[in-house]
């Protein structure tokens, strides 16, 4: 008699090799503009990025110079929630800062 192969079950650990990916990284950044105050950036970032009063300086200080600041490196999940509490708490206190997300 012959022998006879058995093929994995579609599905199982057997059939497919597959590498877990580490998820996706995205960066929350604080845009610039011409009303919110210098010192209300700082609060954002010490508030919601758990910066000292040096690192939110430097970053604010981006934002102020170059258009544009990193405030972190996070999951989807995560930068979105970020994104909506600064955009939240930026008009509840009437500014017009701006958050966005791109892909790290």
């Amino acid at each position: 008699m012959g022998k006879t192969r058995v093929s994995p079950t579609p599905g199982t650990a057997a059939e497919s090799k597959t590498e877990i990916q580490p998820p996706s990284m995205y960066k929350v950044v604080l845009l610039n503009d011409d009303y919110t105050p210098m010192d209300f950036v700082v609060e954002v970032l010490q508030r919601f990025f758990r910066m000292d009063l040096e690192k939110a300086t430097q970053v604010m200080l981006a934002v102020h110079y170059d258009g544009k600041g990193i405030c972190g490196v996070y999951t989807a999940d995560i930068a979105e929630t970020k994104v909506d509490q600064v955009n939240h708490y930026a008009r509840k206190h009437e500014h017009p800062l701006l958050c966005t997300m791109e892909q790290a």
